[in-house]
């Protein structure tokens, strides 16, 4: 280890605030609907995803990591906030195409034209740029079209992407007359693949960033793939309409996420090039589960839902000097937990004062403590749809309201980890002390808007 790593190491691992060239730059990148078992070192059996594998060859690999939602904007609130993304209200469902509130509170908010995460709930990148850090965004934003929630006023200092759920990979465009893929606030037109466009754009940040090294920098890389429209870098025919925009193959699929893995490649090139690999962070994870043909194996079900299949994620971090090549946890961790991680690793404070719900799982890690119990909650709305669900140590309740008809399941995710048996009978307080606290939950997560 350098004397400059040995220094961020020490004064990191102690919560204390770091000389500014010190702090180490975060690089975080985020695909979109990619299921557990898509990438080779979670078992995905076709596509060749290397440079993905590198990060945990060389770093840590999360076994029991989850999304806040089964959707891209619950998700997406979770990791900016650092909360439940209920707290912000309106966003634990997907953002529809077109920015369409798709259950009663988001509806609601559409209507006076406030469907999307507020500025002032923003922490993650306002509390890094307080302390120094130059922020970029590159991708998929899905937290609000309105220009009162562009990623300019949320702590962003570059950003280029799309505003919605999903866009046409060569053309740019959503299922609606809204222009939505912008550079910083106005609308753009580009040639090119999707994913190679945000690639190029995050390599060109970070070569900007190697000018001024002695400036620590966040970079959110938030792809649009795997999701849907289903189109590989060689696949600009047919062309996608409202009929055939969902449609696709596995083979597609794969070749999205070979396309992936190279940019990702592409990424770390540059970090090696520009001379920052040593002195950075690099997380890659998945924003919820996948759907159809993606492949949650061997967790139950898809996106959408609060199985395992829709929340369960695959994480690798790569933290050189830091975090020992190999490293492999089975703490239970989320996406929230790494905006603590990234808080206090810059020696930053959140700008309402207040605190966050995730814990800080790096340091959880690199501290060498033992797997903890842990209790977390979902809600998920959609129309007259609700799903619940509460993990409390390896107890897991699931409830699912749709049409006035309720069902509930208790796990075990001990003995049946697949979730294929339902044991609320053989554990009725087990059963009723989750309903309890999931009740509980939801009374203190009220929206702070």
């Amino acid at each position: 280890m350098t004397i400059r790593q040995t220094l961020v190491f020490c004064l990191a691992m102690f919560g204390l605030a770091l000389p500014l060239s010190a702090k180490p730059n975060i690089v975080f990148i985020l695909a979109d609907d990619l299921g557990y078992a898509d990438v080779g070192c979670y078992g995905c059996p076709d596509a060749k995803t290397p440079n993905i594998d590198s990060l945990a060859t060389h770093g840590l690999k999360f076994a029991n990591f989850y999304a806040m939602g089964p959707q891209c904007t619950p998700s997406r609130t979770s990791i900016l906030t650092g909360r439940y993304p209920q707290r912000a209200g309106g966003m634990e469902c997907a953002i529809g195409t077109g920015n369409i509130g798709r259950y009663d509170e988001a509806i609601a908010l559409a209507e006076k034209g406030e469907l999307g995460l507020p500025p002032n709930l923003a922490m993650l990148a306002p509390a890094l740029k307080s302390v120094g850090y130059i922020n970029g965004v590159f991708g998929k934003w899905h937290l609000g079209y309105d220009p009162r929630f562009n990623p300019l006023d949320q702590g962003f200092d570059a950003f280029t992407g799309f505003l919605g759920g999903n866009v046409e990979y060569f053309k740019h465009d959503e299922l609606s007359d809204l222009d939505v893929y912008l550079k910083g606030r106005d609308p753009i037109e580009r040639e090119g693949y999707l994913t190679d466009l945000i690639t190029a754009d995050a390599v060109e940040f970070l070569d900007e960033r190697a000018k001024e090294p002695e400036k620590p920098f966040f970079l959110y890389v938030p792809h649009g793939a795997p999701h849907f429209p289903f189109q590989g870098p060689n696949d600009r025919e047919p062309e996608r309409t409202a009929e055939n925009w969902m449609e696709g193959t596995r083979l597609t699929y794969a070749s999205m996420l070979e396309s992936l893995d190279a940019s990702v490649g592409r990424v770390l090139e540059a970090l090696e090039a520009n001379g920052q690999a040593e002195n950075t962070l690099v997380i890659f994870a998945s924003d919820h589960g996948a759907m159809k043909p993606g492949l949650n194996t061997p967790w139950r079900d898809y996106k959408s839902t609060l199985f395992e299949g829709g929340i369960r994620v695959p994480c690798l971090v790569r933290w050189p000097g830091v975090i020992e090549s190999g490293t492999m946890s089975r703490q239970v961790g989320t996406l929230m937990d790494l905006t603590t991680s990234f808080l206090r690793i810059a020696g930053a404070e959140t700008p309402d004062g207040k605190g966050l719900d995730g814990i800080d799982i790096l340091k959880h890690v690199t501290d060498g403590k033992p797997d903890e119990p842990r209790t977390l909650f979902w809600r998920y709305r959609r129309g007259d749809l609700t799903w619940w669900a509460a993990r409390d140590a390896n107890v897991k309740l699931v409830r699912k309201l749709e049409a006035g008809k309720v069902e509930e399941w208790l796990f075990d995710l001990v003995t049946d980890p697949t979730e294929t048996k339902s044991v609320a009978a053989e554990h009725p307080e087990d059963y009723s002390r989750l309903q309890k606290a999931l009740m509980r939950w939801e009374q203190e997560v009220r929206p702070m808007r």
